[in-house]
């Protein structure tokens, strides 16, 4: 690290590494002391972009966190800029993977939270909601302002008895066939399984493909007693109907109460979106020490994104806990770039203009720094898209990287709580508590009604330690119920499923 009058102004994070991070924007001149290299800056760089440490030639790896995240494409001067003019992806179609397994002993700082708990609600099946609420499910598209309109109105009524009514908008349901039938139902039914739902009132409308009696017999296992449902087209007035039927749904709710549980029975979804060159530097890594908090008192990490996981998936595979999770991980990841393919897209088109505006050149690095999100836990389970999660650990969910379908898919797997990291910002918000992670002070200075955690703190002299302990503390806050995020309070609460095939 370097520093000018306490002030950290570049980031070199592993010793192998030829580039360190830009904390504050670098000017031509600017001198630079990094380990033992004094450098000045040939140019001016953006925080969080890289500087390069010292002369790299055409064609040399370039190192970020201790891996390669590309080649160089011309000759790169000491202290200069390193960005997308000069640094291309080395990544390319399917690869073949061996199992090497490297499996990392649970870390030391975990052991202090082992006994922590929090106020959940308990279902029959075991499992713990972190909320109580009402939540309404729409067959298709076509009956999304009625569920709106049920959901608004039950709302007022029951405020203060339960945690709340919600609909959850989507435009699928209807023309649909194959794969995107099956993915429409399977994260619909899981959203019926989620423990955050006290009750469930699925609203059909009649004629759609996703006929409402199919659902249910995908959605097998949700609690009949806290399970209501009718299609639109057979009912007088849907809307006095639908609130009779949440009437009866808050009438079996009444009784549910907040108990002590053990912090083993949360199941926490990992997310990133609008990334920037400090993410895999604050956010990620303090996300991962909950992924490892979790997994060392047997509860539950969520990862997804399968495209950020190209160019580190090895790392990955090497985590599983058998050569059965590893080829069903090897599988999910060319099942992937097969995806890809054969809709005549690059594998590695990515990252996004947001991405690169913040200091993230190749899908590489991009992937290094979030599967951070996963700290060192054990792979214990790989789900496929809508399955539900089932082991303790660190869960590989097969998903796109899109904000809205990833975060719907973890919660749909039986994530009752989101960690989502960002540089950039965005206001989304998903059925479960979404906590907002920023990994720059700016960004949540700037959107203090988006972001809930300040992981920038570790760039201005917060320690690592401190702050998981504040962030633990804070997650369980938000778990009992004692806070809520800013997506909660701001009604932002949406849903997406995972469209891959034919519409009629």
């Amino acid at each position: 690290m370097t520093e000018t009058k306490m002030r950290i102004q570049a980031v070199q994070i592993h010793s192998l590494d030829n580039v360190a991070v830009a904390v504050v924007p670098l000017a031509l001149g600017d001198e630079l002391t990094v380990g033992s290299r004094r450098l000045l800056v040939q140019e001016e760089i953006l925080a969080g972009h890289k500087v390069a440490l010292r002369t790299i030639k055409a064609g040399e790896p370039i190192m970020k966190y201790g891996h390669q995240i590309g080649i160089a494409t011309a000759e790169i001067p000491l202290g200069a800029w390193v960005h997308g003019h000069n640094l291309k992806t080395a990544l390319s179609g399917e690869l073949a993977y061996s199992f090497h397994q490297s499996l990392s002993p649970k870390p030391a700082f975990a052991e202090k939270f082992i006994g922590k708990t929090f106020l959940g609600y308990r279902r029959k099946n075991g499992r713990v909601g972190t909320r109580n609420e009402v939540w309404i499910i729409n067959t298709v598209g076509c009956v999304n302002g009625l569920a709106e309109q049920i959901a608004k109105r039950a709302s007022d009524t029951y405020r203060g008895i339960i945690d709340g009514v919600f609909s959850f908008s989507h435009p699928y349901g209807c023309s649909q066939l194959g794969d995107d039938l099956e993915n429409t139902q399977k994260v619909l039914a899981g959203l019926m399984r989620n423990p955050n739902a006290g009750g469930v009132l699925v609203i059909g409308l009649g004629c759609e493909n996703n006929q409402l009696k199919s659902l249910l017999h995908v959605a097998h296992g949700v609690d009949e007693s806290r399970l209501r449902f009718f299609n639109s087209q057979e009912v007088e007035d849907e809307i006095e109907s639908g609130l009779a039927l949440v009437a009866e749904l808050v009438d079996e709710m009444k009784g549910d109460v907040r108990e002590v549980c053990p912090m083993s029975d949360l199941v926490i979804g990992m997310k990133c979106g609008g990334s920037d060159g400090f993410s895999g530097i604050t956010a990620n890594p303090l996300v991962g020490r909950i992924s490892d908090i979790l997994a060392a008192q047997g509860g539950t990490a969520i990862l997804t994104e399968v495209p950020e996981m190209f160019g580190a998936e090895h790392l990955l595979m090497n985590r599983c806990d058998s050569t059965e999770t590893f080829q069903r991980l090897v599988e999910m990841i060319n099942r992937f770039k097969r995806y890809f393919i054969a809709h005549h897209q690059p594998v590695y088109e990515n990252p996004s203009p947001g991405n690169k505006g913040g200091g993230i050149t190749t899908l590489e690095e991009k992937s290094l720094g979030a599967i951070q999100k996963g700290g060192g836990a054990t792979v214990t389970q790989i789900l496929d898209y809508g399955e539900l999660v089932t082991k303790s650990g660190l869960a590989l969910l097969n998903a796109p990287g899109n904000d809205a379908v990833s975060s719907t898919a973890e919660t749909a797997s039986g994530a009752t709580l989101l960690l989502f990291t960002t540089g950039r910002g965005t206001p989304l918000g998903f059925p479960v508590p979404t906590i907002k992670v920023s990994s720059n002070s700016h960004i949540a200075k700037k959107k203090p009604n988006w972001i809930d955690f300040n992981a920038g703190a570790l760039l201005e002299g917060e320690s690592l330690e401190s702050l998981t302990e504040n962030f633990v503390e804070f997650i369980l806050s938000v778990a009992s119920g004692n806070t809520r995020t800013n997506n909660e309070k701001n009604g932002y609460r949406e849903i997406a499923i995972w469209k891959e095939g034919v519409t009629l």
